[in-house]
């Protein structure tokens, strides 16, 4: 077994990190602001983000989203390395989970819920396909 890092392995820390970005981009728009002004209240980051609308709302829901999608992702990528599946169907698995997600936060952002799910459908469906490579 090798102990090289794969580009799924990258794809796995990618995968951890997206939610992170997505909680940046809603609270953004407080950053740099005083609590008192509406700015990010760091004392109380949920409660100030179950607290805004639009655009903030749906990327912290995206936040939310994106780390419910890692459990059935991580499992997918480990077990099919555990199994020693193919490694390049692997990493092209990989990259293309990391892909929908991308393209699932863009539409959960600009408000596209028909497309979002497609994107959500199909980042769900590669997590699974990874088992059986």
């Amino acid at each position: 077994m090798s102990t090289t890092m794969t580009v799924a392995n990258y794809c796995l820390i990618a995968a951890c990190l997206l939610p992170v970005v997505s909680a940046a981009i809603a609270k953004s728009r407080g950053f740099g602001k005083r609590r008192r002004e509406g700015g990010f209240d760091n004392h109380d980051p949920r409660g100030w983000l179950s607290r805004q609308s639009g655009w903030q709302a749906r990327a912290n829901a995206a936040q939310a989203n994106g780390f419910e999608a890692l459990p059935l992702f991580i499992a997918g990528v480990l077990a099919a390395q555990q199994m020693q599946h193919d490694q390049s169907r692997i990493d092209l698995l990989a990259m293309s989970f990391i892909a929908a997600r991308v393209v699932f936060i863009v539409l959960y952002l600009a408000d596209r819920p028909s497309l979002r799910s497609l994107a959500w459908t199909a980042g769900t469906a590669i997590s699974i396909a990874l088992f059986f490579v």
